[in-house]
């Protein structure tokens, strides 16, 4: 089935559901419906057979289900001797039938339809006497293996997904990432693994996405690698806490032929499905800036009592943001670097990166990740690019196997102006990134160079042509005559310690009414200065310079009587990712601005005076 002939068909679907469904609703239908019809035409070459064979085996005793699926040759059955054709022969009990039905798949197959709620639209559909068109109308469509193999129901699939998504905008961001990030994602993870993209290959590898949505990380990450070397095999691991979307994902899993029994229900952060699992790959945009007040009991019990032999022995961050647990939590699951290792990516927004002083449970994760040398890149997007927010995003691509010329170093790169503005905005998405932006933020990670964008300017500061993308490696161009050269830095490089900064108390002394400092009197203190807490302050020392130096140098010419309480140090780090970026634009020169307000008001007087006559 091509796209056109899906297209068609679902409008055609669509057309009878209108008034009785919103068009929001539709997806509620048309996808479990989807899933159904699939399995049907799947299992039809078997069907007689593994009903003969579950006639045999209840009768002798056995437990029947593993001769079952040796039978239908998949990871699922039915053993109802009905199909949707024959539904169709019994319009007055389609209903009842259809339930039948459905009770005849295995577990793994009827826990899809349970979580689509496909009980209550079966109801709904029957009450609006749309039961059996809507049915008539899958029994007829052709979705037999023999004509859509795995790859194109998958592509299938994922198309409805994707136009359920935009239609229902207000909740596309929770159950769909945009293509074309996870596109980039999944490039910047296997760019730098040759076995596993070489054709010829027959690599098996493991990927794992906690928060598998519709499965939509999962689905590109595998078309990536069949498109590079079709004898990889990627085997698909995923948790969801959203039913429907739960539903989507497995559906999509068993329809390309993967063991959904991987994909599981639940939330990561309380009740981890996939323990002591470790993985090749890992992907995840999780929620942002949504708080996990309701999982703390469990995430705190876990952080006490296991510490770093749990997942989130480095810290917590604050209750109104738990993105970092998602971060902590694929620490958890990367293969150690003996066994081959792990490389993952993960979108978070802006708060990750700064969020936090010296000592927080923010702060204490990136000190974790830096300084065990875990961070390979963080790639800034630019805003609107997603369909429930329009904040700046930033993918981090995190490895225990980075390779030596990476070792202690992280790569920054600003994408935020790689984009084009989409033909209709949907949601708060209105920019997407193209596969010429795409293609170079790929090249800038996997060549590991710093990069600018260099424009040409004239003597009056206009630009002369296109921006040009200039690397460590190119040579640098001529500015023109009279004019000059503005540089943006897109990529840089800085070793891990430059995020690194010490946090010193300065305490100053407490004065009595003459002046005089106030001396201890007792214990250690005794004959000391005491501190006053009104002038006691804090500095920020970077971890690349001596902090007795930089006492002498900033504070001591101020301040002659202060000290540092060596006791209140605290480690801290931090990603000032903007700062990095940013470029110094002189402002014009007040004698420019004077006469250009001095042309302006001559341009008024003289509008003026034609007025006048």
């Amino acid at each position: 089935m091509n796209h056109q002939a899906l297209s068609s068909f679902i409008w055609s679907v669509a057309d009878l559901l209108r008034g009785d469904y919103k068009q929001s609703e539709y997806g509620r239908v048309i996808l479990p419906f989807t899933v159904l019809r699939r399995l049907d035409c799947v299992l039809e070459a078997t069907k007689s057979a593994v009903l003969a064979e579950f006639e045999a085996k209840t009768k002798a005793g056995l437990n029947p289900e593993p001769f079952l699926l040796r039978k239908a040759g998949q990871s699922f059955f039915n053993t109802s001797p009905l199909d949707l054709g024959k539904l169709l022969g019994d319009q007055d009990h389609i209903r009842q039938n259809l339930y039948a039905y459905i009770q005849g798949f295995s577990p793994a197959a009827r826990d899809i339809f349970e979580r689509f709620d496909f009980h209550t639209q079966i109801e709904r559909l029957a009450k609006a006497d749309l039961l059996y068109r809507v049915t008539e109308k899958f029994a007829k469509v052709d979705l037999h293996p023999s004509r859509v193999d795995n790859a194109a129901m998958g592509a299938v699939f994922e198309e409805l997904i994707r136009k359920f998504a935009e239609i229902s905008n207000e909740t596309a961001g929770e159950h769909f990432t945009p293509r074309e990030v996870i596109r980039l994602m999944v490039n910047l993870l296997f760019i730098e693994d040759d076995d596993v993209l070489t054709p010829g290959n027959a690599v098996v590898r493991t990927i794992y996405d906690p928060t598998a949505g519709t499965g939509g990380m999962l689905s590109v990450a595998g078309e990536y690698l069949l498109e590079h070397n079709p004898q990889a095999r990627l085997t698909m691991f995923g948790q969801e806490l959203n039913d429907e979307s739960y539903a989507i994902c497995k559906a999509d899993m068993l329809i390309k032929g993967q063991d959904v029994a991987n994909i599981v229900a639940g939330n990561t952060l309380s009740d981890d499905g996939h323990a002591q699992r470790r993985f090749d790959y890992m992907l995840s945009n999780p929620p942002f800036g949504v708080e996990w007040k309701k999982v703390e009991k469990a995430v705190r019990d876990e952080h006490e009592k296991k510490g770093f032999d749990g997942r989130f022995g480095p810290g917590l961050p604050r209750v109104s943001d738990g993105s970092m647990l998602f971060l902590l939590h694929l620490v958890s699951k990367m293969r150690p670097a003996s066994e081959g290792g792990s490389r993952f990516g993960i979108v978070l927004n802006g708060s990750p990166l700064f969020t936090g002083g010296a000592g927080s449970g923010e702060s204490e994760i990136r000190r974790y990740v830096l300084e065990n040398d875990l961070v390979e890149a963080i790639v800034g997007l630019p805003t609107d690019m997603f369909y429930n927010t329009g904040i700046a995003t930033y993918v981090w691509i995190l490895s225990n196997r980075k390779p030596a010329d990476r070792k202690g170093q992280v790569q920054l790169i600003d994408a935020s102006g790689f984009w084009q503005k989409i033909r209709k905005s949907l949601g708060s998405k209105r920019k997407e990134m193209s596969d010429e932006h795409i293609a170079t933020v790929t090249r800038l990670f996997g060549d590991f160079t710093e990069a600018e964008l260099v424009t040409a300017l004239d003597a009056d500061g206009k630009a002369l042509g296109e921006p040009q993308l200039v690397t460590g490696t190119d040579d640098d161009p001529l500015p023109p005559e009279g004019g000059r050269l503005k540089r943006v830095p897109i990529s840089r490089i800085f070793n891990n310690r430059d995020f690194g900064y010490t946090t010193i108390t300065v305490e100053r002394p407490l004065r009595d009414e003459q002046g005089q400092p106030v001396l201890g009197t007792k214990g250690k203190q005794k004959g000391k200065p005491q501190p006053d807490s009104a002038l006691r302050d804090t500095e920020n020392v970077p971890l690349t310079e001596d902090i007795g130096a930089y006492f002498q140098r900033e504070v001591l010419p101020h301040a002659p009587d202060a000290w540092i309480d060596d006791e209140k140090r605290k480690v801290g780090y931090e990603v000032p990712f903007n700062r990095h970026f940013y470029v110094f634009e002189p402002p014009r020169s007040l004698h420019a601005i004077d006469e250009e307000l001095k042309a302006v008001s001559a341009r008024i007087v003289a509008m003026l005076g034609e007025l006048a006559e």
